[in-house]
């Protein structure tokens, strides 16, 4: 009687231990399995730094983190007196070229054009006595009056003097003229090439006054009011909010065929509503270590893929970094 009271209560007990391990089972199946899978994801936004192209000290700064600022807005301004020094040179020397293109480009003083013009007349007289004096004993030697070497010796005079007359016209000719023209070129790439310093020292000093290109709200200021920075090193980065997306790190198992333009719903627990977001870029992520095809257990790697999803329509307060969840 005693035994079977004994096995009759390790019979309830194991009774007790299956029912209790099938309930167990039936709540894991339940709720473990029909848990569902969710992809976290986070809000992100076009950026752009804002830097200069020349070192600089930071002389103000007119915005601070969390501005809104619009096209054209003056967001900092620099001390860069190496510009202005190399200004000041550029200057001098397009100034100067100037003065040399405007000299061969008139010429001699109006004293030295008559002064040549003076000379050419002196010749001129000369020629024509000479010319006259020839004719003459010309004219006696034809009548057996003079002799030939007399003649010789006018005809060498006239020629003589017809060369210097040559010569007077043409140096008159040229204090007209000025320079010629070869030189005229070379004065006038002069001052190109100075005009072309002067162009680049004044794109230089625009860097010394930094302006918003796109608008978009200030996200982080680097330097202090009297810091030091380099050229190309950035002062601010600018958030453009109106450029917004979000990016979902994705398993390949996960993806079901998702492609560019496909849409779905997602969740922003920073509102508590669901958005719709369109996918825009599909892209693997890099592989940082070696990838094997498959494992020896006959499983095989998985590679993961950024997916970028924009939103169909607009959607105010979203923030980079917010959360965006996708069920």
């Amino acid at each position: 009687m005693e035994n079977k009271k004994q096995h009759r209560s390790v019979m309830i007990a194991v009774a007790v231990f299956a029912a209790v391990v099938c309930i167990v089972g039936l709540i894991g199946f339940f709720t473990i399995g029909s848990e569902e899978e969710i992809i976290q994801g986070q809000i992100e936004v076009e950026e752009y730094r804002v830097s200069s192209k020349v070192p600089s000290r930071v002389l103000r700064l007119l915005v601070k983190e969390g501005d809104y600022v619009h096209v054209g807005d003056t967001l900092a301004i620099l001390d860069a007196p190496d510009v202005e020094a190399k200004a000041q040179q550029a200057l001098g020397a397009e100034n100067a070229a100037e003065a040399m293109s405007d000299m061969a480009r008139a010429g001699a003083r109006k004293e030295q054009i008559q002064g040549a013009y003076e000379l050419w007349q002196q010749a001129k007289a000369g020629l024509d006595i000479a010319k006259k004096s020839y004719e003459r004993v010309q004219r006696l030697f034809d009548e057996g009056v003079v002799s030939e070497q007399k003649r010789d010796e006018a005809y060498a005079q006239y020629k003589a003097y017809e060369a210097q007359e040559k010569a007077a016209k043409s140096q008159y000719d040229m204090a007209q003229n000025g320079a010629r023209r070869e030189e005229k070129a070379a004065a006038q790439a002069q001052v190109s090439r100075a005009q072309g310093a002067v162009n680049e020292v004044n794109s230089y000093r625009k860097e010394t006054i930094q302006i918003a290109q796109m608008e978009g709200e200030v996200s982080t200021i680097y330097p202090k009011v009297g810091e030091l920075i380099g050229a190309g090193s950035p002062i601010m980065t600018i958030s453009i909010i109106n450029d917004v997306w979000g990016s979902f790190n994705i398993r390949e198992d996960q993806l079901k065929g998702m492609k560019n333009g496909d849409t779905f719903k997602a969740y922003l627990p920073a509102f508590d509503k669901e958005i719709e977001l369109k996918v825009t870029s599909i892209k693997d992520e890099g592989s940082y270590a070696t990838w094997k095809a498959t494992k020896s257990n006959g499983q095989y790697d998985m590679k993961t893929f950024e997916v970028k999803a924009k939103p169909t329509q607009k959607f105010d307060g979203l923030r980079p970094g917010m959360s965006v969840v996708i069920r």
